[in-house]
C-alpha cells in the first residue's frame, strides 16, 4: 500500500467496466471517514498516448478516483501492481461485479462480453450473479446508488452465500499477500511471525478441504 499523487494517475478508462455515476454520497463517507479502501493501479502501458508526467493506470476503484477528485484531495491510497498482465487486471476490475457488489441484470450483462473475453473461467459466477440479482427482482445497485462495500459475513452459514464470502475474501487475501511479499523484509518481525503464524494455519486447513472434494 502506499499513498499515490493523483496527478501521477492516468484518465484511462481500459478497466471501468461502468460509469462512475453520482459518487456524491461516496465522497461524503470518504470526507468523514477517510479512504477505507485502497484503488488498484498498475504501471501505465507504455503504448498510452498519455502524458509522460501519467505513470499509472487505474484497474480498479474508478468511483473511489472520482470521490477523490470531487473531494479536490491530493493523494490517493493504492494497491500498486508494478507488473500486471491484462487478464489479471480485468480479474480485479470485474471482481466486485462477479462476486461482491449488487449489480443490477442490466450492468451485469453490459459486462458479460468482457467476460467472455478475458475471463472465460469466470463465466459460471457471472451466471450466479445474475441468478443473484433476478432474486432481488433486479434492484441491485447501479452506477448512482449508495457507495459499494464489502460484503458482510453471510448470517445464518448458509452455504451458497458462505462460498461467496469466502471467495471474496480469499481473492482480497490474495492480493495483500503479493503486495507484502514486495515489501516483506520491511514487516517488523513479531508482526511477520504474527502472519505466518495465521498462513500455517491455513496450510493446515487445505489438506482437509480438498479431501472433502475428492
Amino acid at each position: 500500500m502506499e499513498h499515490v499523487p493523483l496527478e501521477e494517475i492516468a484518465a484511462d478508462a481500459t478497466f471501468r467496466v461502468r460509469a462512475p455515476g453520482d459518487v456524491a454520497e461516496l465522497a461524503v463517507s470518504m470526507g468523514r471517514l477517510g479512504q477505507l479502501d485502497p484503488v488498484d493501479l498498475r504501471p501505465l502501458p507504455a503504448a498510452s498516448a498519455e502524458a509522460p508526467a501519467r505513470r499509472w493506470q487505474v484497474v480498479a476503484g474508478f468511483r473511489r478516483m472520482e470521490a477523490l477528485r470531487l473531494l479536490q484531495r491530493e493523494q490517493v491510497l493504492a494497491r500498486v501492481h508494478p507488473s500486471l498482465a491484462d487478464e489479471d487486471a480485468w480479474a480485479l476490475a470485474l471482481a466486485g461485479p462477479l462476486f461482491g457488489e449488487p449489480w443490477t441484470a442490466a450492468d451485469l450483462d453490459a459486462i458479460a462480453a468482457q467476460v467472455r473475453a478475458s475471463l472465460p473461467w469466470a463465466e459460471p459466477v457471472l451466471a450466479a450473479a445474475r441468478r443473484r440479482a433476478a432474486g432481488r427482482g433486479g434492484s441491485g445497485a447501479s452506477a448512482t446508488s449508495a457507495p459499494s462495500r464489502k460484503p458482510a459475513a453471510p448470517a445464518g452459514r448458509d452455504p451458497t452465500a458462505l462460498a461467496h464470502h469466502l471467495i471474496i475474501r480469499a481473492y482480497e487475501l490474495n492480493q495483500d499477500l503479493a503486495a507484502a511479499c514486495e515489501g516483506w523484509s520491511a514487516i517488523p518481525p513479531q508482526e511477520r511471525t504474527l502472519v505466518l503464524a495465521q498462513l500455517r494455519y491455513l496450510a493446515r486447513l487445505l489438506p482437509m478441504l480438498e479431501g472433502e472434494t475428492t
